[in-house]
């Protein structure tokens, strides 16, 4: 029996009274100070605004202060009291409450209601947080684009009145769970900051591969405009008016022209449209996308571009600007000594871009706003953990605060994302690395003929000139080694095989690969054996991929010759191999298989567990929102 059952079965054994919020305290409204208020250094005060976007439950200092003359004319709050916010654009912040715990007086604004109450203050800001108390909001507020709950309303609602020892019990309990979320909630969160770290660090490298391509100045492939140069004269609704301020929430403006004032924009926005700050004393060149038919004056700090849609797309653009390199060309037309710092508009022209061709965008935009998703989306990814967390936090306060029986803490796995190199290949089809990032080359064994004819099984150099691929049936030949010998030399599966010397150069370089696990066996001193130091590689696509004309050309280009042509390992090494992912190496394998046979054969997934953790919260749900009152 846990301590709060004790305490439960000892002072409320028939159950626990409920009691209007009227009856446990007195509730009266805020002040009428404004943010324009705040002063540097005065009184303490909290405004409304802050309750659900500034502080969390429990408040002893404030962020804000007032003069002490304005402070004179406003209503105070005292240590223990509760205060909340009756006023919000939606239903879930309407009401969320704090509970004041410094020792002095505090100002707080109007909208708010400031609750004197009887209770253990702790314990009533966690039940005016529960669903339990939620429920009853929702039919006390009123309003559609902005929601109030009116005061003599709140005294009506009905909350469990337990006695002061099992509030106490359950604020213990409750702050333990408290500190336990945000720590957990912490680590959750720096690995996600490192995953957008990775996203960024992806972003850029995806972008650089396009980098290495002829660049065009941006004014060939989209037109450029800037906003109005005048301040217009705002009204209280109209057409939505954006600037830089804007650039994160572009339909989120607060402010507005008359229509008659926007008549007078020549070029207008339409979906497609890319703005860019460019006048700023932050960021210039962050970007977004215009993706609805909506109307939408635009100050001179933004830049609207519109791209060819024929051979740049929108989302492409934005990327691209806002990666590493596209910064690291708008810096060289950003005029940085001028304030705030801007780039003109015709410079914008003059910035050189890389376009991929348009189906290679679209996939690389695919790719980055899969891990905008991972990042920003509260369905998925680590997101979707913290806020799992969170709804679990709440489930065990609401637990406690109903009297229920308690659960255990549900911990996951969590899987990494894509390498870089399957999200090129995704991208661009393939990747491509010098050869000695993907093997280890190593020359064979050189001995006399008397080694020759008993031993383990030897590869010969006309094995590997005669074989695109090798099997244990065609290894025939035998030495003798020594075990140092057979260590160092040994052959797997998988090893790639060069002729390295012949006397022309057409008849060095041919490969042949190891495509059984053969035991002991060695390889001859005129052929080069590349060991696979990652599994990026089929065997069998190797076979193919470096009998193909552009390795040939390569080999015979940079063999060396004297008295008869000689390739070294170095050489193959620098190689620049280009390949597709795994899966498309296979179909490649499983068509050009069939053709080498009919040619030479003569014989011839973390959502079962979300789901889980979906069913047994509706279980807990339901369980736990059951809780036993006193009968009267």
């Amino acid at each position: 029996m846990t301590n709060l059952e004790r305490l439960i079965q000892e002072l409320s054994p028939n159950g626990v009274e409920y009691k209007k919020l009227g009856d446990v305290g007195t509730i009266s409204r805020g002040g009428n100070f404004q943010k324009k208020d705040f002063v540097e250094q005065g009184v303490p005060c909290i405004h409304y605004g802050q309750i659900y976007t500034k502080y969390g439950l429990f408040v002893d200092s404030t962020l804000t202060f007032i003069n002490e003359e304005k402070a004179k004319k406003q209503k105070m709050a005292v240590k223990n009291d509760v205060i909340m916010a009756v006023t919000s654009e939606n239903i879930e912040d309407v009401c969320k409450s704090l509970a004041w715990l410094g020792d002095g007086d505090v100002a707080v604004s109007g909208h708010s209601a400031i609750i004197h109450h009887t209770l253990n203050p702790k314990y009533l800001v966690y039940y005016l947080h529960t669903e339990h108390f939620n429920s009853q909001k929702r039919k006390l507020a009123h309003g559609t684009k902005v929601i109030e709950v009116t005061l003599d309303r709140l005294n009506d609602v009905m909350l469990p009145v337990p006695p002061l020892e099992v509030q106490l019990e359950i604020v213990r309990v409750l702050d333990s769970f408290t500190l336990l979320t945000a720590e957990l909630t912490a680590e959750l969160t720096a690995e996600l900051t490192a995953r957008k770290k990775q996203y960024n660090f992806y972003r850029d490298l995806l972008l650089k591969k396009e980098c290495k391509s002829e660049k065009i100045k941006l004014k060939t492939v989209c037109e450029i405009y800037d906003g109005t140069h005048q301040t217009p004269k705002y009204t209280n609704s109209g057409i939505p008016f954006v600037s830089v301020e804007n650039i994160d929430d572009l339909y989120g403006t607060q402010k507005y022209i008359s229509p008659e004032a926007y008549t007078k924009y020549k070029i207008k926005p339409r979906i497609g449209d890319v703005f860019m700050t460019r006048i700023t004393a932050g960021v210039i060149g962050k970007c977004t996308v215009v993706d609805r038919d909506t109307d939408l004056a635009y100050y001179v700090s933004l830049a609207l571009l519109r791209p060819n849609a024929e051979v740049l797309d929108s989302k492409y653009l934005k990327y691209y600007l806002e990666s590493g390199w596209g910064r690291k060309e708008l810096s060289k037309w950003i005029l940085w000594d001028a304030t705030p710092t801007k780039i003109n508009k015709d410079d914008i022209g003059r910035v050189l871009v890389s376009i991929p061709p348009l189906d290679v965008q679209k996939r690389l935009v695919q790719v980055i706003e899969h891990f905008d998703t991972i990042c920003t989306d509260l369905n998925i990814g680590l997101p979707a953990e913290i806020e799992a967390r969170q709804k679990q936090y709440e489930y065990y306060r609401d637990l406690l605060l109903t009297f229920a029986e308690t659960g255990s803490t549900l911990v996951t796995d969590r899987q990494t994302e894509l390498s870089a190199i399957k999200l090129i290949q995704y991208v661009f089809g393939y990747v491509t690395m010098p050869m000695g990032s993907l093997f280890d080359f190593r020359n064979g064994l050189n001995k006399g003929k008397d080694f020759f004819g008993t031993g383990i099984p030897f590869i010969r150099y006309t094995d590997v000139y005669n074989n695109r691929f090798l099997r244990e049936n065609n290894v025939t030949a035998l030495v003798e080694c020594t075990p140092a010998e057979i260590e160092k030399l040994k052959v797997h599966r998988g090893d790639v095989f060069f002729t390295r010397t012949s006397e022309t150069a057409d008849d060095v370089g041919w490969s042949s690969v190891m495509l059984d696990d053969i035991g002991d066996c060695v390889f001859n001193g005129f052929t080069i054996k590349a060991t696979p130091k990652t599994n990026f590689l089929l065997p069998e696509y190797c076979a193919f991929c470096f009998a193909t004309d552009d390795f040939r050309q390569y080999v015979t280009s940079h063999c060396a010759f004297t008295t008869r042509a000689s390739l070294t390992g170095k050489t193959i090494a620098e190689y620049q191999l280009a390949f597709p992912s795994i899966e498309k190496q296979q179909e490649i394998v499983n068509v050009l298989s069939k053709f080498h046979i009919l040619c030479n054969d003569l014989s011839a997934g973390l959502p079962a567990e979300i789901e889980a953790r979906q069913k047994q919260y509706e279980y807990y749900r339901d369980k736990l929102l059951s809780f036993k009152e006193i009968q009267k």
